[in-house]
């Protein structure tokens, strides 16, 4: 997976993260791909409708310790 961008919403809550990535996401060229690294449990759900909601599309979630990556794709 090649990844364009990564952002650090560590420590943020709700709705930092989103916002954060809708900013990055902006700068971005259609098919890229943005990782963003939290830790709200929150964003699991949060990034789901988030891509549902902007036409992005969520590449992937995963849980790694107490961490949350979240993979989208610019549409």
């Amino acid at each position: 997976m090649n990844i364009y961008r990564e952002i650090d919403t560590r420590g943020l809550n709700c709705p930092l993260p989103i916002l954060k990535a809708k900013k990055a996401l902006a700068d971005m060229v259609s098919g890229q791909l943005l990782k963003v690294v939290a830790t709200d449990t929150g964003s699991l759900r949060d990034f789901q409708a988030f891509a549902k909601q902007t036409g992005n599309e969520l590449v992937e979630q995963s849980t790694v310790g107490a961490e949350y990556i979240h993979i989208l794709r610019r549409r």
